[in-house]
């Protein structure tokens, strides 16, 4: 596991009238603060990657659907750098995956519908002077091939 990536295996409680899931809360070990609460989607086959923050940690997790979340660690001075983690989250396998500054990630649908993650970052989006860093998700120098694996 790259250095300073944590995952919690989020429970859900269903009952008769639907069903219920905690994803992150003020005393998990992986709250660093509140900066806001937002959701994006992708459609099947989309990737969405690769970005880093330099000063913002994220807490993802995918509510609807499934991804394919992939971490790289690119920090030079990281026990672990170099390393590539992979998670498959979602509907099948609900996790909650917190992600450090300069840890680049990205995510790929890889459900027949459109999923959706919901994301609470420790820091506000700054408008002005985002703390969000791209490069592009197949043409990079990151070692990782976003291509179905099968076999």
């Amino acid at each position: 596991m790259i250095e300073g990536v944590m995952i919690k295996k989020l429970k859900v409680i269903p009952d008769e009238r639907g069903r219920l899931m905690e994803i992150l809360r003020a005393d998990d070990e992986m709250c660093r603060g509140f900066g806001q609460v937002y959701m994006t989607t992708a459609y099947p086959g989309v990737v969405k990657g690769w970005h880093y923050h330099k000063k913002q940690f994220d807490n993802m997790a995918v509510v609807k659907g499934m991804m394919k979340i992939v971490l790289y660690d690119a920090r030079p001075d990281s026990p672990t750098h170099g390393e590539i983690n992979e998670f498959f989250a979602g509907e099948h396998n609900p996790l909650l995956i917190h992600i450090p500054p300069y840890v680049y990630h990205g995510f790929k649908c890889i459900s027949r519908e459109e999923a959706i993650v919901v994301n609470t970052p420790s820091e506000m989006y700054d408008y002005e002077n985002p703390d969000e860093f791209r490069v592009a998700p197949h043409d990079s120098d990151i070692p990782y091939q976003w291509d179905l694996k099968e076999g």
